[in-house]
Formats: structure tokens, C-alpha cells, sequence
């Protein structure tokens, strides 16, 4: 029985198939962990879905800024972009139950020593608040103004966190952490923008991951979302995203002794963000 960390798919369906060859993964023993953006950029974002939807007992998915970005479109809030590929998703028969099913992905998976979340974590929150916030935002996109939610999620994604914030306006800020943060500056507050590797970052700022308190406390980070970083590994510090969709690799690492795989993009690249 073993356990894979996944990078950052987007769409990228032939990779992802190849990957999952590589690594010998067994559906009726072994588990898989997505660090979410599953789909977009890439050309193949229906077929890595409906995979995903119909392994989904032996996954664990969180949601990325992509896959929210899907859901804003679903209802409406969000236009579509001239490098999206989501409208074969959106015009497919089975959309309601795959939307629904992304829908009920977390911000945030936390299992044993390990916490994974699609960007990252503020400086100061320990593991209770980071569960708290990340519950509190699941439980408004699967409820019954799930829709609404979604739309004030999107419109304020990125909002800036505060630990002075209270009620809505702190889960809009806290989503836009945990989907879009890579850095913080001197002073600890989350830059949602910056892209580079942290080598080109201005003076003073840091990778979100070198001042948390949940990793002070001991967990094991496992993220995505810096294609530009590529893929990272200290001791309780992992960056999956190789960048698959931009003509680099998909990565996964096995949570139990550590082994990595990296398959090359078989996809169409995209420009990089």
C-alpha cells in the first residue's frame, strides 16, 4: 500500500496516464493526493476530471485556483480567458456531477504528520485556525448558498489577510492564501502576485513555508502552485509543481520512503504564468 503526492495536473491528461504507469499505482490499494489544479491550461481538463471523479475513493484533492476559477465560471461570476480550456467541461453531460463532486473538495487535506494545501498557509496560523478556516470554506461552497458563496469567493480572491479580519471578509482572504499565496514580505504579509523563484523576489521577502507556524508545529507542507519554483524537498517542506503544463514534468513522491517519479510533458505546453 502506498501513498503519492501529486503535482499540479492542468488538464494534462497524457501525462498524468503515463505518470500513473510509472509509479505502478494500484486503485484498489494505493492512494493518491492531488495538490489540486487539476484542470486548465492544459488540453485534456474533461478527461483528467472525470478520472479523478470516478477514482475518488482511493484520492484526496484539494482545490487549486484553477479549479475554483472553474467553478466561478460555472456560475457566472467568472469570463472565460483566452488560455482557458474548461468549455468542454462546462458544455459536457455529465457537468452537474462533476461540478458537484469539485465542489466538495477541501482547501486543505491533513492526514498524520502531513498538511497539503494548493498554495499556502499565512505566517500565523497554527493547525487549528488553518482547519478551522478551511472547513468554514468548504462547508459555504457545498451548502445550500454554495453558489453565492463561490461568486463572493471569486469577486474578492484576492483579498488581503489580516488576523484582525472577522466572518466572510476572513474567508475570502483566507481562500485567496490558500490558493494563491507563494510569498511573504519582510513583514510577514502574503504577496499573492509574485510568480519567480524565490531567487528574483525583492529584498526581505521569503517562500510562505520558511515562517509557519504550522510547520513549526511540526507538520510536513506539501503544495503546488509555483511551476516557476518547481518542484522542492526539505524535510518538512515539498514544492509538486514542475510545471507540467508549461513543457516541464509531473511529479509525485511517495509519503512512505520518500522515492520520486517525474514524468515529461506529453501535453501541449502553454506559456508559463
Amino acid at each position: 500500500m502506498a501513498t503519492w503526492a501529486i503535482g499540479d495536473v492542468h488538464g494534462c491528461w497524457l501525462t498524468l496516464e503515463r505518470l500513473l504507469e510509472s509509479i505502478c499505482w494500484d486503485s484498489d490499494r494505493d492512494s493518491l493526493w492531488f495538490v489540486g489544479d487539476l484542470v486548465n491550461r492544459g488540453p485534456s481538463s474533461l478527461e483528467v476530471l472525470r478520472w479523478a471523479y470516478e477514482n475518488s475513493d482511493r484520492l484526496a484533492v484539494v482545490l487549486g485556483n484553477h479549479d475554483l476559477h472553474l467553478l466561478a465560471r460555472d456560475v457566472g461570476v467568472a469570463k472565460a480567458r483566452k488560455e482557458d480550456t474548461l468549455d468542454a467541461i462546462l458544455e459536457a453531460p455529465d457537468r452537474e456531477q462533476l461540478l458537484s463532486w469539485l465542489r466538495s473538495r477541501p482547501l486543505m487535506h491533513r492526514f498524520g504528520p502531513y498538511v497539503m494545501v494548493h498554495a499556502g498557509l499565512a505566517p500565523d496560523w497554527n493547525i487549528s485556525l488553518t482547519t478551522a478556516l478551511a472547513d468554514a470554506v468548504a462547508a459555504g461552497i457545498e451548502g445550500s448558498a454554495g453558489d453565492e458563496m463561490i461568486r463572493t469567493l471569486y469577486t474578492n480572491r484576492k483579498a488581503a489577510w489580516t488576523p484582525e479580519l472577522r466572518g466572510e471578509e476572513q474567508l475570502y482572504a483566507a481562500t485567496a492564501i490558500f490558493t494563491r499565496m507563494r510569498m511573504v514580505d519582510s513583514n510577514g504579509r502574503a504577496q499573492l502576485d509574485f510568480a519567480g523563484p524565490p531567487g528574483v523576489a525583492p529584498d526581505g521577502w521569503k517562500p510562505w513555508y520558511t515562517k509557519s507556524a504550522v510547520r513549526s508545529q511540526g507538520y510536513r507542507l506539501l503544495f503546488g502552485h509555483w511551476a516557476q519554483f518547481g518542484f522542492y524537498r526539505a524535510h518538512d517542506a515539498v514544492c509538486l509543481d514542475s510545471g507540467c503544463v508549461y513543457g516541464g514534468r509531473l511529479t509525485a513522491l511517495c509519503l512512505n520512503d520518500g522515492q520520486v517519479v517525474q514524468e515529461p510533458a506529453l501535453d501541449i505546453a502553454v506559456k508559463p504564468e
